[in-house]
């Protein structure tokens, strides 16, 4: 069945209480084992039916923003969700109390109790209007986003139309292009500024509600983090600033002597070669046509993946009029069936979706006898070490989508993987600063973020732009304001993704073999076990990154990148 012929019919929240109600009384009164395993199969079966509806109208609405009938539907889940989360806990309250917990943890893992654990702790009735309202304003945001009209040689342009501008060969193409992006900001600053303040104060409010001191446990704890805490990761960042920072800035000191600049500007960073940046050599069916043969010879279970997603329409990928940005994928349990989201441009960008998000898929797709909603993905940080991972492991392939700018991509490939790592830090370490302050002004913020850049992006030259020098870069980026905290796991995975990298150039099949073992768990273990699984180091222990420096390092020193 194709995507477009999925049914999506909105959830009756009525009836659906009433039905849940009914299956925790049953649950409550059964006197065997047996009989409340049945109903916890019920229960996954409407659960799972609740959020594909949920997950169409997601990526209905993102699709065509301008679609009336799914504009009105995602405002409908908005509100809606938070009446399904409350159900939703009732239904763990009631897993949490069962006197054949034991027979339970058998059935569906420990797991599933270590996901309840925390959960419960994220939710009380109190904060039903709370969460409506948190919803309904990270909804704005993308529309405040994606409103984005932004005049630019001769055509109104929206961000991601933006992107290939941002790498021209002509300096002055590209500095114009990025100070068109930055006045569309600009312009809307207060609005932005504005709309954080509300989500802060919303999520302050709920963690107090909930009997936290700020926002940030509270914030963990939704993340389904139940094997690592705020120490832990601040630990990392230390990691992170002392043995990657100083290579970033290397790293950038010969992109400026390739570029043949005295001093790299801001809207140079995106620009690696003057020759121009790796640009795939077709549109999007001619990639789709070499994916497809790539995935297939990658192995048996991508092969079967690949055909699955083109033969059901499962993927959504140029930019068009009215269409979200970004990119990302999700997965629609009644259809057993993941989707792929993204804004191709004409950019080395576009194979990067046609690895990064396929590997979420594929670890979709080999989790999707999971019945348990919670099991169909991991935590976040785990999920991309998939995606992540995936990069790299499909590295032999890329010269069929690069051809004579294969090295380039490869070389630009690692340096931006290792350039992004401290900027991922740094918004991790703004959004801890911001729930720890949540009373700051929208002026304090910008300031905050002006001086973490200054602390992990030290090579960071603005040349007299106000709006970013005063520290409004952060706008640009949906994470800080619609998935607090998430933004991190970008970078633990990125680690534990180089250290994917290592095991296939030591042995391809072993590397192979490991990920698939990943993929193949799902969610049904917490990150630091996944990592196990997988025979991979943990980010948080000492040494995990001075590791692997040496090999990529030796990786780059490869490509004399001054010949590009």
């Amino acid at each position: 069945m194709r995507f477009s012929e999925y049914v999506y019919e909105r959830p009756d929240m009525a009836k659906l209480k009433a039905t849940f109600s009914a299956l925790i009384e049953a649950f409550n009164a059964a006197e065997t084992a047996e009989k409340q395993i049945e109903v916890i199969h019920e229960i996954n079966k409407i659960r799972n039916n609740v959020e594909s509806m949920a997950v169409l109208v997601q990526v209905r609405h993102t699709i065509n923003t301008e679609d009336a009938f799914y504009d009105a539907e995602n405002n409908f889940i908005d509100e809606a969700m938070p009446q399904y989360t409350e159900m939703v806990d009732g239904y763990y309250r009631a897993m949490n109390a069962s006197k054949f917990k034991d027979a339970l943890r058998a059935e569906f893992g420990d797991h599933i109790f270590n996901i309840i654990d925390v959960k419960l702790k994220t939710f009380a009735p109190e904060i039903m209007e709370d969460l409506k309202e948190e919803n309904i304003l990270s909804s704005k945001y993308t529309k405040l986003r994606t409103s984005a009209k932004i005049p630019f040689m001769g055509e109104e342009r929206n961000l991601a139309q933006m992107v290939p501008f941002y790498e021209s060969t002509d300096r002055e193409v590209r500095k114009a292009a990025q100070e068109a992006a930055t006045k569309f900001f600009e312009e809307n600053e207060s609005a932005f500024d504005e709309l954080y303040h509300e989500l802060v104060q919303v999520r302050h409010r709920i963690a107090k509600k909930l009997g936290y001191e700020n926002f940030i446990k509270l914030g963990y704890m939704r993340l389904t983090r139940t094997d690592y805490d705020d120490q832990m990761v601040a630990t990392y960042r230390e990691q992170v600033l002392e043995d990657l920072v100083p290579l970033t800035l290397e790293l950038r000191k010969r992109q400026a002597v390739r570029l043949g600049v005295d001093e790299l500007k801001y809207f140079d960073e995106q620009i690696a070669f003057t020759s121009g940046n790796a640009t795939p050599k077709g549109d999007a069916k001619w990639i789709l046509e070499n994916g497809k043969h790539m995935y297939e010879a990658l192995s048996k279970e991508t092969g079967e993946f690949i055909n699955f997603m083109l033969d059901n329409e499962l993927m959504d990928l140029e930019a068009k009029k009215g269409k979200a940005g970004g990119g990302y994928c999700t997965y629609i349990s009644d259809y057993r069936s993941p989707f792929i989201f993204s804004n191709f441009n004409g950019t080395s960008g576009d194979i990067d979706v046609l690895t990064h998000e396929a590997g979420h898929a594929f670890q979709c797709f080999q989790s999707r006898d999971y019945e348990l909603p919670e099991y169909q993905f991991p935590t976040l940080e785990a999920c991309e070490i998939h995606s992540m991972s995936m990069e790299f492991l499909t590295y032999p392939w890329m010269k069929n989508f690069f051809k004579e700018d294969v090295e380039k991509y490869m070389f630009n490939h690692i340096s931006e993987a290792l350039l992004f790592i401290p900027y991922g830090v740094l918004v991790d370490e703004f959004q801890h600063w911001v729930y720890e302050n949540p009373e700051v002004t929208p002026g304090e913020r910008k300031a905050k973020w002006r001086s973490l850049e200054m602390k992990y992006q030290p090579y960071k030259v603005y040349e007299n732009n106000d709006f970013l020098e005063r520290g409004g870069y952060w706008f640009r980026q949906g994470h800080i304001f619609n998935d607090p905290f998430y933004y991190i796991d970008y970078t633990l995975a990125q680690v534990c993704a180089f250290h994917f990298y290592l095991k296939s150039e030591e042995n391809r099949e072993s590397a192979w073999t490991s990920y698939l073992q990943l993929c193949n768990k799902g969610g049904s273990l917490p990150f630091t076990g996944l990592l196990k699984v997988a025979g991979l180091d943990s980010p948080f222990e000492k040494g995990s990154i001075q590791k692997v420096v040496p090999v990529l390092q030796k990786a780059l020193a490869k490509i004399d990148d001054t010949k590009l």
